[in-house]
């Protein structure tokens, strides 16, 4: 009995769509056709038949194909640079010169050699060569392909995107568990999803109108197709995989079902099946040997090398992924760089650090701006009889080395973990905060304002950092990467409330203000509850400092932040000024989407806009976040303004020279900023232990350099200059 899976050879490529799913006057090659035009601009009328002496030439060279009224070719065109190749189903060549390819070192001339090809369309001058199997794909110019097993597209192919195809059942649309282990937060891949796309989607899982929409927004963007023929749309399937132009793939094992940028370079993958690699010639990707990536997108200009490992997974823009790290159900946002490490279920906003080794990162949203040491464990376990808890960290995540977290936990803007395995869930409300596992006073002990007090260096230097890493060359979407902006303060003006009220609980100073004496400063310490998630104790270190420390930051923020709103508009007056920021209240909510910092009620807008049908695809979701963007230096001076009013009486806000003053007590503490980062890092040098490995103090500054030639402390020192000129310039327009 003949097996039911063999064909005859005359039948390969001419099977792709099967009749049942083929639009009413399309042909098969009406999809492929589009994606021609669309992404190479060739027509089929750009194609002619072989010549019968080209058809010689191709046979004298040993190549096979069972009908060459199937193999179409685009002048000028050379036979004598195809040998040893068998052709199957329909096969567009495009012009074909004798001309050399190279990359880096690697050079090969135009032409195929040693390859089977079905059905596929091949672009101008591309060279292809000792490939087994290449199936379905419409291959770019200039392309190099070498020694590839296998390079397929079968036709349900989705490329990666949360999408389900013609005859399809649901069980197989691949969706990502962000946030959650459970499921109870999953949302749909698609090719152009950013981190506050993911974050819309997981975090607001009440509105069922939202997320209906979205999922139906997917499939419509990703899944669906409209046919010219008849302008019926559908998941009609037959989408070709795509090779862009100038990009280079060699030596691979299996690449089924993937569309590749322009001008990617992959060598040495072991396995790309149903994903987009975004890639351009302004933002090259790159994926490494031993790669496996299977059921996700990734990024324009990201790197992925040395046997890592990503399944279901979006990496944003300028991403990297090495060193064996594995990023699963996972969503990583912009410039960020895992390595070494497992990351699982997780949502990750812009700018996230992870390359030490052995460190895991489970079941949690960070908010970017982070960064975890070796041998962190975040989310070590579950508290509860399911698999469902969840870690939610604001910007600034610094878990120390060797931190234990368990489920669930919720840590504020720029908070630090000290070194320890944390017995119990943890509810961090202070920003800026040092968390400490006393485990000989058997406590927990919480310094809030620690990096203003202590360690302005590393703050400092971490917006500096996010800043200098960000290389996007387009940015979809704006981050905020000032520490001190309207999320953070809202953050302060919460814990400065907060620890007034344990103040007044446990007979402290209830002023918000340090007393004279030191007799009035009461204790250095004092007992909080609902931290963590035990019946041992918890306190607060420095209370009082840290009520100063928060009011200064609040000062800073609201002056430099309406000062440079300020000079920024030289058509304004002072009373100008004071009219478009004064506002009836403050707005106190707002929310972190995907390191984007807006008012919560224009997300709310943005929700009920999409879940009633306003928005049709991602892309003028996409825009509103432009229009945010555009939103965001009045919104932020607002508040920025009534956050002066909250500090002081309301009617000083508006008074000309109560502003001037403002002004200069912001640019005392711009120099004491600077001072600080600089005493910070002077104390390396001052450290014996940290000098006991040189011979003298010459040699030491020969190795580590100078505290005043550090490269960064300049930069402070630089901008610290640029603030105060400024402030002189606002100044001088206040009247």
């Amino acid at each position: 009995m003949k097996a039911k899976n063999i064909l005859p050879l005359d039948r390969h490529g001419y099977d792709f769509i099967p009749a049942l799913y083929l639009p009413q006057g399309a042909d098969e090659y009406w999809i492929r056709n589009a994606q021609q035009q669309k992404f190479f601009y060739r027509k089929p009328g750009d194609w002619r038949k072989l010549k019968s002496e080209e058809i010689e030439i191709l046979e004298k060279n040993r190549n096979h194909c069972p009908n060459w009224d199937n193999f179409l070719v685009c002048d000028p065109f050379e036979p004598l640079l195809i040998r040893d190749s068998s052709f199957y189903g329909l096969v567009r060549i495009g012009s074909l010169q004798n001309v050399l390819l190279k990359h880096h070192d690697f050079c090969i001339p135009a032409g195929i050699r040693s390859s089977t090809i079905i059905s596929c369309d091949i672009g101008d001058d591309t060279a292809i060569q000792s490939c087994a199997f290449i199936s379905h794909y419409i291959i770019g110019n200039n392309c190099i392909i070498s020694e590839v097993n296998e390079m397929q597209t079968t036709n349900h192919a989705k490329f990666g995107n949360g999408a389900v195809k013609d005859g399809e059942d649901e069980e197989v649309r691949v969706w990502i568990d962000v946030m959650n282990e459970a499921g109870g937060r999953s949302i749909l891949p698609f090719e152009s999803m950013i981190a506050a796309d993911a974050y819309l989607w997981a975090a607001y899982r009440d509105d069922t109108n939202l997320t209906d929409k979205l999922a139906e927004i997917t499939q419509n963007q990703y899944g669906n197709i409209t046919c010219e023929a008849n302008g019926q749309t559908g998941a009609f399937r037959g989408s070709y995989g795509i090779a862009g132009n100038g990009c280079v793939i060699k030596s691979c094992s299996i690449i089924k079902d993937t569309k590749v940028g322009e001008c990617a370079y992959i060598k040495g993958a072991n396995k790309l099946k149903n994903i987009t690699i975004l890639s351009s010639e302004d933002e090259p990707t790159q994926i490494g040997e031993g790669v496996e990536m299977v059921n996700g997108i990734v990024g324009y200009a990201c790197n992925v090398f040395y046997g890592s490992k990503a399944v279901r997974f979006v990496m944003g823009r300028k991403c990297n992924l090495k060193y064996g790290a594995r990023l699963i159900h996972s969503v990583l946002g912009d410039n960020s760089t895992v390595s070494c490490c497992e990351i699982l279920n997780n949502l990750i906003f812009p700018v996230h650090e992870q390359h030490h080794n052995n460190s895991f990162l489970i079941a949690s949203l960070v908010q970017g701006m982070s960064n975890m040491a070796a041998a962190a464990t975040i989310g070590s376990n579950h508290n509860s009889r399911a698999n469902d808890g969840e870690i939610r960290a604001k910007r600034g995540f610094w878990p120390g080395l060797a931190v234990s977290l368990k489920h669930s936990s919720v840590f504020s803007s720029f908070v630090i973990i000290a070194k320890g395995e944390y017995p119990a869930e943890l509810n961090i409300p202070l920003p800026f905060s040092l968390v400490n596992n006393n485990v000989y006073k058997n406590r927990l002990e919480v310094m809030p304002a620690y990096f203003w007090m202590h360690n302005l260096y590393a703050l400092e230097r971490n917006t500096w950092k996010s800043k200098n890493r960000d290389k996007r060359k387009i940015k979809v979407q704006r981050i905020e990467y000032d520490y001190l902006a309207p999320d953070t303060a809202e953050e302060i003006i919460a814990a400065i409330s907060l620890i007034n009220g344990l103040l007044i609980e446990t007979g402290g100073c209830d002023c918000g203000l340090p007393q004279d004496t030191e007799a009035d400063k009461g204790a250095r310490k004092i007992s909080c509850h609902h931290f963590e998630n035990s019946k041992r104790g918890q306190v607060i270190i420095k209370p009082h400092e840290a009520i100063v420390s928060y009011r200064q930051m609040l000062l800073y923020y609201a002056v430099k932040t309406i000062a440079e709103y300020f000079d920024s508009q030289p058509e304004l007056g002072f009373n100008d000024l004071c009219k478009l920021l004064d506002t009836e209240e403050r707005v106190k909510d707002w929310v972190n989407i995907g390191g984007q910092i807006v008012p919560s009620f224009r997300v709310d807008e943005l929700r009920k806009n999409t879940g009633e049908g306003m928005y049709k695809n991602w892309d003028e979701i996409h825009s509103v976040y432009d229009c945010w963007d555009k939103q965001y230096p009045l919104d932020k001076s607002r508040h920025a303004w009534a956050t002066l009013a909250y500090l002081g009486e309301p009617k000083r806000t508006a008074d000309a020279c109560a502003f001037k003053e403002d002004l200069a007590a912001g640019c005392e503490i711009r120099i004491w900023i600077e001072k600080q980062i600089y005493d910070s890092r002077a104390k390396d040098y001052q450290n014996s232990f940290k000098a006991s490995t040189f011979r003298n103090k010459a040699e030491l500054e020969k190795v580590l350099g100078k505290p005043e030639d550090n490269q960064f402390i300049r930069l402070v020192q630089k901008e610290g200059e640029a603030f105060k000129e400024m402030t002189k310039r606002v100044k001088a327009r206040i009247t």
